[in-house]
């Protein structure tokens, strides 16, 4: 194949401008609404998001909060870790994952992924459980959900073990009977612009079904009130701006028709991809992958992407070096440890998707990459 021709117009990585431009009436609107009551905290937004989030992830409770990173905090708060408790996850995510373990005292217990899905491998799971393991935290990477059968059943297996669902690139993905952040002990998620349900700013989301858990992290995200200036626990200050619930709110309208969208476009690249000398994650039949990203494997990475660099198209790695090769986690990994997780490090690589990318963008991002393989 000769180079493709000239680039089309500038593909974004994530198009968040034509989704504006879709939804611009429904989101200024709902903004101008919080502009006009002025109640910038806790404002009705806030619990009305709350309401339709947890109806939309088929769980009795949502509590919206600060950031992705403050939902993963507080659901450890609420679960009550203490200093020197173990916090099983996988190494294969961004740093926040383990970050919310290491801040409270914790332990994180690196264990290696599945190299096909780059989840965490539940057959290692129970093998690392002690005494100290407090709860078991699968993330659910690129828009596909962590083994959450097979993993609430090692927890059950052991004496109910809370398990915690890092969601932040899979909200909105079915997994058989239920949705992403609404199969386990609790389920968070962040609206980071780039993320399947996105705000415009910093937000995220805890989802659970149990009652004294939910009390807990209502408590724990304003600074530990169970009523004005009655500090019931320690907190923090976690609360999701009004605005940003809005915005949530303006484009949940059409987040129903984006997740089709997703689908549609992953299984088109998988389409297209599939007789090439690309490796493609696995998708299992049971799993409906809401694509959070679209990431493939790749040999000689750097000089793929400058090569498609100068095509127009824009790449990214998620993640170039995983938790227990980073120096303040390190210490938490024996050497040897999670090697498949270094492996899939130095290929991964995430390609343009969004709802509105368009056929013609997605053949010329395919047709570049087959070309910069050369």
């Amino acid at each position: 194949m000769n180079a493709p021709g000239n680039p089309l117009p500038k593909i974004d990585f994530i198009d968040l401008k034509s989704q504006y431009a879709a939804l611009r009436s429904d989101i200024n609107a709902r903004i101008q609404r919080v502009l006009d009551h002025g109640q910038y905290i806790m404002g009705p937004e806030v619990a009305e998001s709350e309401a339709k989030l947890a109806a939309f992830a088929g769980t009795k409770h949502c509590i919206t909060v600060a950031s992705g990173t403050e939902a993963l905090l507080i659901a450890l708060m609420a679960l009550d870790l203490k200093p020197g408790d173990e916090v099983i996850t996988s190494p294969f995510t961004f740093a926040a994952t383990a970050e919310v373990i290491v801040l409270l005292g914790g332990v994180p217990v690196f264990v290696d992924i599945n190299p096909a899905t780059c989840n965490i491998d539940h057959r290692l799971i129970e093998p690392r459980i002690t005494p100290r393991t407090r709860a078991i935290m699968p993330v659910s990477l690129y828009g596909q959900v962590a083994d959450m059968d097979e993993i609430n059943a090692i927890a059950a297996r052991h004496g109910n073990i809370p398990v915690i669902e890092d969601a932040a690139q899979s909200f909105g993905a079915r997994y058989r009977a239920g949705r992403s952040c609404g199969l386990s002990t609790i389920g968070c998620t962040s609206f980071f612009p780039s993320k399947p349900l996105g705000c415009y700013g910093d937000g995220g989301a805890l989802f659970t079904n149990d009652d004294a858990i939910a009390k807990a992290a209502r408590e724990i995200r304003v600074h530990g009130q169970s009523a004005r200036y009655t500090h019931t626990r320690v907190g923090v200050g976690g609360r999701m701006d009004t605005l940003q619930c809005a915005v949530i709110l303006g484009k949940l309208a059409r987040f129903d028709w984006e997740l089709q969208r997703r689908r549609e476009i992953g299984a088109r690249y998988h389409a297209l991809l599939a007789h090439t000398d690309v490796e493609l994650l696995t998708v299992r039949d049971d799993r409906d992958c809401v694509w959070g990203q679209y990431t493939v494997f790749v040999e000689d990475r750097t000089k793929v992407q400058e090569r498609l660099q100068a095509m127009g198209v824009p790449t990214a790695v998620h993640y170039p070096r995983p938790l227990h090769r980073q120096v303040a986690y390190q210490s938490y990994a024996a050497e040897g440890d999670c090697l498949l997780s270094d492996i899939a490090a130095a290929r991964v690589m995430s390609l343009p998707m969004s709802a509105d990318l368009t056929e013609d963008q997605q053949d010329h991002v395919v047709e570049a990459l087959i070309y910069a393989l050369k």
